[in-house]
């Protein structure tokens, strides 16, 4: 028995030192919680029902007790997982060198049960105090009947998800001085939305920033934690490792990126209002991403990572490609019905409206959804994602410098491939991936996002097969201009001017009362996408978002 692990248990319970002298309480507690003795009583009930209030004490104060001891096997007999339990509160001391831990139960919230962590941290002469708050919950296992914890790896640290370890030891990249495009540096503190995107570029970049890595207890988070491509253009199967202590400081090198802080701030300002949004701003000539932007700031990043129908918005994309092949004109006359059918599917206008003898231009800049349905019939399955592939560079893996998700417009029959033109169906972008649509829309030809030179890694940067046919790019910037001043983005835009274009959506989602809001748009050499979810039609919930930013940066 270690002499230096104890547990205090405040909620005027019990408080007990275990050490030498306190082992007979620790048993006393650890048989009266109900752990495995090698004896049963086959003929007993096995009891159902949510635990007692008892029961729910006794078994937190077992397993806080033999965890605060250094006894993982038998911390573990108390949970509904002994294998993974035992694993991780064995690394949790030798891999990630902690101990003399204290811990502090809080008062009970139904069955869960609150809990403080006292502990230190030794590594290689190198000591730190590390306190922080977890909880855990208390279930009946079906099969025994005994009162259990429930097994999540957030029981040992709140941000350890499967598969995570906690690791101690030099760091595996040096720290970095993450500055913006003026030299102004970037920090987690100052800009709390960033803070994934900072870990990613020191785990990317450390040891080419010229720094010097340090001693740091860190959270090394498993393969497949991770959704999107990463920055070399594959699939990245892994989160970034996030620190949590520094033992001693390395020397951070500097790392210029192409965000600007100003432009930074005022994004994050403009997402806070939300309490889901998220918000992207690059330099169309350039393709150099300008800002990034997500509310809650400690949630999924949607704004490089987010995999969202887009609707409306995705009606550029498609304009593109019936201007192409001369299904459409910008005032060519168009048929806007109130319904049209295909596939089997009765697709139909907002509000159901429709527009008599108008033409293409009028149906653009008011999202007229059957405008678009009524050309389904006319072009192959594979010509949406053709057009998105190898014009707007949609799906040929970004190597931006960040984990990032680059769309996806996968071939469509019949209904889908209908829904496919008008955002819903598999079409699937985000902020990022819409304001780069803006962008080329903007200057005829696609430039691959990047919020880190490339010529800092000799990455090559996607290239699309083709730019947009002048004449067409002409008339897709006509056509987003009508609806940034006299169509469904004229509210949010009326206050930018200059030479300016907007596209608004709204999607669909299953389950979800209200749609997901979509505004993307350019001024200058200015583009941005937002997206609020559940935040209804996109020219009054994200418009005004993306307004903001042009107003500031355009």
């Amino acid at each position: 028995m270690r002499m230096d692990a104890k547990l205090a248990v405040i909620a005027g319970v019990i408080a007990v030192a275990v050490g030498a002298a306190g082992y007979g309480a620790y048993a006393l507690i650890a048989d009266s919680a109900g752990a495995s003795s090698g004896a049963s009583d086959d003929s007993a009930p096995v009891k159902t029902g949510p635990p007692t209030e008892p029961e729910i004490e006794a078994t937190a104060r077992g397993f806080l007790a033999a965890w605060a001891a250094g006894k993982p096997g038998r911390a573990a007999s108390f949970t509904d997982d002994r294998t993974a339990a035992d694993a991780a509160l064995t690394g949790y001391r030798k891999d990630a060198y902690i101990s003399d831990v204290t811990l502090e139960p809080g008062p009970r919230k139904g069955r869960t049960v609150p809990f403080g962590v006292k502990a230190v941290i030794s590594y290689s002469g190198q000591k730190a105090t590390w306190t922080y708050e977890s909880s855990l919950k208390v279930k009946r296992a079906k099969a025994t009947g005994r009162p259990v914890v429930a097994w999540q790896p957030s029981v040992v640290y709140p941000g350890l998800r499967k598969g995570d370890t906690l690791r101690t030891g030099e760091a595996e990249a040096p720290p970095i001085k993450a500055v913006d495009r003026t030299g102004k540096e970037l920090t987690a503190k100052g800009h709390p939305t960033l803070r994934g995107v900072l870990s990613t570029l020191r785990e990317r970049y450390g040891d080419k920033a010229g720094g010097k890595a340090g001693v740091e207890l860190w959270i090394a988070r498993a393969e497949g934690s991770a959704r999107a491509g990463g920055a070399d253009g594959k699939r990245s199967d892994k989160a970034p490792d996030e620190t949590l202590k520094v033992l001693s400081k390395g020397t951070p090198g500097t790392l210029r990126t192409t965000l600007d802080a100003k432009l930074q701030s005022l994004a994050e300002q403009a997402v806070n209002k939300r309490p889901k949004a998220a918000l992207v701003a690059l330099k169309p000539s350039t393709g150099e991403i300008l800002a990034v932007a997500n509310s809650p700031a400690d949630g999924y990043d949607v704004a490089l990572q987010g995999s969202l129908a887009p609707g409306s918005t995705m009606k550029i994309v498609t304009a593109a490609m019936l201007l192409e092949k001369g299904l459409a004109g910008y005032d060519k006359p168009h048929p806007c019905p109130k319904y049209a059918t295909y596939g089997g599917w009765k697709f139909q206008n907002l509000d159901k409206f429709e527009i008599k003898n108008g033409n293409f231009a009028q149906s653009f800049a008011r999202s007229c959804n059957t405008a678009f349905i009524t050309q389904a019939k006319k072009v192959g399955d594979d010509a949406l994602g053709q057009e998105a592939r190898d014009v707007f560079g949609i799906g040929l893996n970004w190597r931006t410098g960040v984990t990032t998700f680059d769309g996806a417009v996968p071939t469509q029959q019949a209904a889908q491939k209908a829904a496919s033109m008008i955002g819903q169906g598999s079409v699937r972008m985000n902020p990022l991936t819409l304001a780069s649509v803006a962008s080329t829309v903007r200057t005829g030809s696609f430039r691959q996002p990047y919020l880190v030179s490339p010529s800092l890694d000799d990455r090559q940067l996607a290239k699309a097969s083709r730019s947009l046919k002048p004449e067409v790019a002409k008339q897709l910037r006509n056509l987003m201009r009508l609806t940034a001043t006299a169509g469904t983005g004229a509210q949010a835009m009326a206050a930018v001017g200059g030479d300016m274009g907007a596209k608004t959506g709204s999607a669909e989602v299953d389950g979800q009362k209200k749609p997901n809001g979509w505004f993307t748009a350019y001024r200058g050499d200015f583009a941005a996408a937002g997206v609020v979810l559940a935040g209804g039609h996109g020219g009054s919930s994200a418009g005004p978002m993306v307004s903001q930013l042009l107003r500031a940066g355009g």
